[in-house]
């Protein structure tokens, strides 16, 4: 970059970066705007984004339908308490989320992030089994390798080695965090568990398919839908964590569509408003909601996030699901994934490369990993400068570079960022 901004220089010790050493941190780039894949810096150079601003901008930056009903209910209505008042937009997107939903999901429960959703569907599962006078049903399942958020109860959920939660090992509620089953050994093994423990366990959480910021781990369908299965045997909620994999990422408009399979509990966020802004709901099926009604209150569900259901999220998400019925989405990631394999797919016999994968509209190459943990730090940080210099924006982690690009993205705009991931590895 040619200059600095002022803004940047002379407020940046006022600021606290997420996931940031600080200490170390080279100053981060300063947008002056964006636009359908394209970052703009304030010196004018253009960035082609391939993660979508942590996989939430799944239409595109600054889309013209998002604008138009954002401004719209910016001028009668911005924001009201969602306790004793209603307003159309929430009311209308609920009942369009229903519609969209596997077969039994009917209550929708708004939040205002992804991890306060997760937390309240714990509070649900939780709640649910005490309401019915089980008390000792408030512990859950969850597996290596997963994320689910960075508030308390969704951190642990998390990996307790992860490279997110570890610090928090002490103070986090402890939770029965297994390795995820894939053979008849490892069911075996996981079903005793669950038969053992289930009187302590409310619930499971999982990434249906993809654990994405564990590492970005694929699992089959028919793993899914077994771990489903033990769960409807053993009387365990069955939570879908879809924050990340719902609204085609994966292919499927959910990917508990995949498996056949409908959860407890289902939690959506990130693409539910094509990323303009925070909004995320938690779905029950209709025995779980019934599980809180009584003629007083003690049985209600106390939980209330400040803007949860705010009219201009609700407008945005709206309009998102205006597109999504317009278009054939299926058939977009299908060209996405198809494309994103054809062109990596040679990264296979890189001796730096462990694994490449694809899934609907995320590409993964897993690195071999150095005996240095640093050291494996390190290098993806220079790779992150290295693709800024070829005018595209990754961010590896751990031992992964991967890309989940906006479902607009253009075939030149593709391969723009996938020549220059392997130009980079080549380098």
């Amino acid at each position: 970059m040619s200059s600095i901004p002022n803004w940047l220089t002379q407020n940046y010790q006022n600021i606290w970066l997420p996931y940031t050493q600080m200490k170390i941190a080279d100053l981060p780039l300063p947008v002056k705007s964006a636009e359908s894949s394209n970052i703009i810096l304030e010196d004018g150079t253009k960035l082609i984004d391939g993660i979508s601003s942590w996989w939430s901008v799944c239409h595109g930056y600054q889309h013209p339908h998002l604008i138009s009903e954002i401004k719209k209910q910016a001028e009668s209505l911005c924001h009201i308490m969602f306790a004793g008042l209603a307003h159309e937009q929430a009311y209308k997107l609920a009942g369009r989320l229903v519609k969209l939903m596997p077969a039994g999901l009917t209550r929708v429960f708004f939040a205002d992030s992804g991890s306060t959703s997760v937390e309240i569907a714990m509070k649900m599962a939780v709640q649910f089994w005490h309401n019915k006078g089980d008390r000792r049903k408030n512990k859950f399942i969850s597996f290596k390798n997963g994320y689910h958020g960075d508030t308390m109860g969704a951190l642990s959920l998390s990996d307790p080695e992860g490279w997110i939660s570890k610090s928090f090992n002490n103070y986090s509620p402890a939770q029965y965090v297994v390795d995820l089953p894939s053979d008849e050994y490892s069911f075996a093994e996981f079903e005793d568990m669950v038969k053992a423990e289930k009187k302590n366990i409310a619930g499971l959480v999982i990434e249906p398919l993809v654990q994405g910021a564990g590492g970005m781990k694929f699992f089959s369908a028919d793993i899914l839908a077994e771990i489903h299965n033990i769960c409807k045997k053993h009387d365990i909620l069955f939570i879908a964590d879809e924050i990340m994999t719902g609204f085609y990422r994966t292919g499927d408009l959910f990917a508990c569509n995949e498996a056949g399979i409908t959860p407890d509990i289902i939690c959506i966020g990130k693409a539910l408003t094509g990323g303009m802004i925070s909004l995320a709901a938690t779905i029950a099926r209709e025995e779980i909601f019934e599980g809180f009604l009584d003629d007083t209150l003690d049985k209600a569900f106390m939980h209330g996030p400040t803007f949860m259901a705010n009219p201009l999220a609700c407008a945005a998400a709206n309009a998102s699901l205006d597109l999504f019925e317009k278009e054939d989405f299926g058939k977009r990631i299908e060209f996405i994934e198809n494309f994103m394999e054809s062109e990596l797919s040679e990264l296979r016999k890189n001796p730096k490369v462990q694994d490449v994968r694809v899934k609907g509209g995320i590409g993964v190459i897993e690195l071999k990993k150095p005996s240095d943990n640093n050291g494996l730090w390190d290098y993806m940080f220079s790779l992150r400068k290295r693709f800024v210099e070829e005018g595209i924006w990754l961010r590896p982690f751990k031992d992964v570079i991967y890309m989940m690009p906006n479902y607009n993205i253009s075939k030149k705009e593709m391969g723009h960022i996938t020549s220059s991931i392997k130009k980079v590895l080549k380098d």
